[in-house]
């Protein structure tokens, strides 16, 4: 990374700040001009942003390299998978992190409806429809995790592939197709759109079917894609951006994809996205409305996105080449802010229908 510092712990930090404090005697010694040259150096140093990041982090390191470049202001990375949102509550009125990045905004809405993220309307929040932002703007989505099903063109064709998510529930699929662990974050969320659309007795059982359906059971969608590609399996259930992966190496390419429930009286694909929030009680408070701010620019959307071949929430932002736009398809009329009712108890709902939520769990 150039210039962005990977924040492993507080505590080493800390060690590292008190060394630096125990040395401090040493400058006695230094000549005027270098003391001089020291306090022009503490004038002009920014201070410090600390983002707690569920996103992989080659996916967010350039981001945040662009903004340390571009303002000055130190950035800390602290990354993590499900840990990062039970780390924010832990810290509760006294966080260390100022912002959260985090692939899944029913994530962030379960922070905000307990009271641990704060408003702030960015400059050109506006460009983010209000469905897939916070009611009072402390999170909102940057880019699109559409759930498409992706097929292998070898194996089976276009018109045979299933059009919706729930024929994934027939048994006419059993053994053709691959999903992933009950406990993935795309998941979890996407149970909990299903539950507001189905409720849970409908949602449970198709939880039950497509588990015994499933010729595979992954822990992320990187699995999928190559088990697709390389013909492992006919099809699997993934965010759009993996098809685009796929496509995009050299061999195991010849993949196509279908957005399911596309129908007049069909419910929509399902979008949830990746987004930032903003913590309470940041302790970096106007770095963080920097950032807040510096993120909305279209180019910084683009950033954003393109990195993991996302698809940008605001339309005006141009996706990548191969990839349909947000407004080209037809998505669940469920504002992602309405996911964090039952963020937190679809796991139960989950682990009910038999779905492990780990890998030999």
């Amino acid at each position: 990374m150039n210039g962005l510092h990977k924040f492993i712990t507080f505590t080493v930090l800390a060690i590292a700040l008190a060394a630096l404090a125990a040395c401090g005697g040493a400058s006695d010694n230094n000549n005027a001009e270098e003391g001089a040259s020291d306090q022009n150096v503490s004038e002009n140093n920014k201070g410090e942003l600390v983002v707690y990041s569920s996103r992989n982090e080659k996916f967010i390191e350039p981001l945040l390299d662009k903004f340390e470049e571009e303002t000055g202001i130190t950035v800390k990375l602290l990354s993590g998978k499900d840990e990062i949102i039970n780390k924010i509550k832990e810290e509760g009125e006294n966080p260390h992190a100022d912002i959260i990045i985090s692939n899944d905004v029913g994530a962030l809405e379960h922070l905000r409806q307990n009271g641990f993220l704060q408003g702030y309307d960015a400059e050109g929040v506006e460009s983010i429809e209000e469905k897939y932002r916070a009611e009072d703007n402390s999170w909102y989505g940057l880019s699109a995790r559409t759930r498409v099903f992706m097929y292998n063109k070898d194996l089976i064709t276009e018109e045979e592939m299933p059009k919706t998510i729930e024929e994934l529930a027939d048994d006419k699929w059993k053994g053709q197709f691959a999903i992933t662990r009950g406990g993935n974050g795309s998941m979890i969320a996407h149970v909990s759109a299903l539950r507001k659309e189905w409720g849970d007795e409908k949602t449970l059982e198709w939880l039950t079917a497509i588990k015994e359906n499933a010729a595979i059971i992954t822990d992320g969608h990187g699995e999928i894609r190559r088990a697709v590609g390389s013909g492992e399996v006919k099809f699997g259930l993934v965010n759009n951006y993996y098809y685009h992966q796929q496509l995009n190496e050299p061999t195991d390419n010849n993949v196509g994809v279908i957005y399911p429930d596309q129908g007049e009286d069909e419910m929509g694909a399902f979008v949830n996205a990746a987004g930032v929030g903003f913590i309470k009680n940041a302790p970096n408070e106007e770095n963080a409305k920097k950032f807040l701010d510096w993120i909305m620019l279209p180019e910084n959307q683009r950033e954003f996105s393109y990195t993991s071949m996302e698809v940008p929430i605001n339309p005006e932002v141009e996706a990548i080449d191969e990839a349909a736009k947000i407004t080209d398809y037809k998505v669940m009329d469920i504002p992602l802010r309405n996911l964090g009712d039952v963020w937190e108890d679809t796991r139960q709902l989950i682990e009910k229908s038999g779905l492990d939520l780990e890998i030999g769990g």
